[in-house]
């Protein structure tokens, strides 16, 4: 089921950023058509290419529309209108990151950062150096990560990318004890002095911390 609704929302996210339609009706068309569409903005480390195939997948409305918190929705309200993304895609990817950031021990606020500067938000992009999904992990860089999930395709479900994307965040964090060398690190920019990286991660954290606030001083 947890693969089935995240295809969909996947589709659902995708076809939001490259169509100018009513929401409602792009979710419509992602549960009926599996289609090639243009992938979203390039994220700083390569440039996100298209997405040639997607498989339909349908589901109840009722699993569309998983369970988050006041400030979870607020998040997710937030990654809609700025990254132009489905509601029921904004809110699943908001409550996975919160459930890897519990698993990994880190700010599901980063994560969704990460998410971002990486792909925008666009959970089948992949990139001419073979980085793929939200977060975009490069496989060969951590296949034991990718062994219980069945390969790499599996990083274009985004509930394995957050957790897998998360997993590697959590071990720079460690090795280096510091969040902007464990950032230079995931980007594969750790002996680039003028990478604007980090900079560009915590500054989008920044923003969501200011969404989070602003929540609860209305609740």
């Amino acid at each position: 089921m947890a693969r089935g609704l995240f295809a969909l929302v996947g589709l659902a996210a995708v076809l939001v950023v490259a169509l100018p339609a009513s929401r409602g009706a792009l979710v419509a068309q992602a549960v009926s058509a599996a289609t090639a569409v243009d992938a979203a903005e390039a994220s700083p480390a390569a440039a996100v290419l298209t997405a040639e195939r997607v498989e339909p997948v349908r589901v109840s409305s009722a699993e569309a529309a998983p369970a988050v918190t006041g400030e979870q929705l607020a998040i997710a309200e937030f990654i809609g209108r700025r990254y132009r993304v489905a509601d029921s895609a904004s809110e699943a990817f908001v409550a996975a990151a919160f459930r890897a950031g519990r698993e990994f021990s880190v700010d599901p606020l980063l994560i969704l950062a990460v998410m971002a500067i990486e792909s925008r938000y666009n959970p089948v992009a992949e990139s001419s150096m073979g980085a793929m999904g939200l977060m975009q992990i490069i496989p060969r860089f951590h296949p034991e990560k990718l062994a219980d999930h069945g390969g790499e395709a599996a990083l274009l479900e985004p509930e394995i990318n957050i957790r897998v994307g998360t997993w590697v965040l959590h071990e720079y964090m460690r090795r280096f004890g510091d969040v902007e060398a464990a950032l230079l690190k995931y980007a594969g920019a750790l002996d680039d002095p003028a990478s604007q990286y980090a900079d560009k991660v915590l500054a989008e954290k920044a923003r969501l911390q200011q969404i989070v606030a602003r929540s609860r001083r209305q609740t």
